[in-house]
């Protein structure tokens, strides 16, 4: 019977292992989802399981909000000094330029939505927490006066750890300055919409982060102005579930709309055609 016996033979695998490497992986902050870095950067770095927000880099606010080859920096030569001569605040910010760029903690520029040209400034955490300085102020009050003179629209997408204290009073002062050139933006009728990512806290979220015409956030975004610790010791009282979150501020009337980042451009697009008076496509 040996003519039914069929012989097995030993088969070489053809397919090879392949080695993913330990970086190509990222693992959620909030719900330890894991999940390929180059499908989470493409998802703008929203994790598809529990819709967490990551931090999102100022060049990539640009790319989700310019259309392509319309972005131009302006004032990207501005440099912070060391009027104080703070102590080993030089050498920080010699680091902070080799981290982040030498743009400071915001990039502010011209640019195009979908066809509609406006101003675009985006801040960077990652050039010393986002900290707001002399060049901040300076970059943000051109940035108004230039709107003002062209009729253009201005966003401002903030985040920011607060004023830069190695500048003492003089990061102060950028509030007030800062303020008066949106004051002045305002009483000509020019749209302004500032975009709160997390975190927005100190000088800048008392300032021109919460000027705007419209104010929009993104999801559990921290926004406020002192630390929950330091509330909390100064009055004395438990704070209420999910405080200082853009949901939060929502529901008591701070901001106008909590907007997920992937439906950031669409509805930035959309406010500023219709702030301009320009129509908008029946079902927008």
């Amino acid at each position: 019977m040996a003519w039914f016996k069929k012989e097995r033979k030993p088969r070489t695998p053809v397919r090879e292992r392949r080695e993913i490497p330990a970086d190509a992986w990222i693992k959620c902050d909030r719900c330890d989802h894991l999940m390929l870095r180059e499908k989470f950067e493409r998802s703008l770095r929203v994790c598809p399981e529990c819709g967490h927000h990551a931090r999102f880099t100022a060049e990539g606010y640009i790319e989700l909000l310019a259309d392509e080859g319309s972005w131009k920096e302006l004032w990207g030569e501005l440099r912070s000094v060391d009027p104080l001569e703070f102590e080993h605040y030089a050498q920080r910010t010699a680091a902070a330029i080799k981290k982040a760029g030498p743009s400071d903690a915001i990039l502010t520029g011209q640019a195009r939505l979908d066809g509609t040209p406006y101003h675009l400034g985006v801040m960077n955490f990652a050039f010393m927490g986002g900290s707001m300085g002399s060049v901040v102020g300076e970059k943000i009050t051109r940035l108004a006066n230039r709107s003002a003179e062209r009729h253009w629209s201005m966003v401002l997408v903030c985040t920011s750890g607060g004023a830069r204290m190695q500048e003492g009073v003089l990061s102060l002062m950028q509030m007030a300055k800062t303020s008066a050139a949106i004051a002045h933006l305002g009483s000509l009728g020019q749209p302004f919409v500032t975009v709160l990512t997390d975190p927005t806290t100190g000088g800048v979220s008392a300032s021109f982060a919460m000027q705007g015409d419209v104010i929009l956030a993104e999801p559990a975004a921290v926004i406020g102005f002192a630390g929950q610790r330091v509330i909390k010791q100064t009055i004395g009282q438990d704070l209420p579930e999910g405080f200082q979150t853009a949901e939060f501020l929502l529901d008591h009337g701070q901001v106008d709309e909590v907007v997920p980042r992937p439906a950031l451009r669409e509805t930035l697009s959309r406010l500023l055609r219709h702030m301009a008076g320009r129509k908008v496509a029946v079902g927008e």
